[in-house]
């Protein structure tokens, strides 16, 4: 069973509409790596030009802030899931 990356809304039309997909890697950059090769509208949303996750979006695996982890290279195995949170300015 592959990994599950639940998208924000704003994601969701470069990922044909969907609030979640499926799909596979040993850690999160891998993750990503497929996810942006089936929907290339969010490699730009997610990662920038030298493949590193965007500071306006915060990455959790299974609730965890992988901030705190290993950031790209946390690894994740099969039924974990990712959610992808936009980082929201307050004033």
């Amino acid at each position: 069973m592959p990994v599950e990356v639940r998208l924000p809304t704003l994601l969701r039309a470069q990922a044909d509409g969907a609030s979640s997909v499926a799909a596979d890697g040993a850690t999160v950059g891998q993750v990503f790596g497929e996810l942006t090769s089936r929907y290339p509208g969010l490699a730009g949303q997610l990662v920038d030009d030298r493949g590193e996750l965007h500071k306006f979006i915060n990455v959790y695996c299974n609730d965890d802030d992988i901030r705190y982890l290993k950031k790209e290279a946390t690894q994740v195995k099969d039924g974990d899931t990712i959610s992808i949170v936009p980082w929201s300015f307050r004033s």
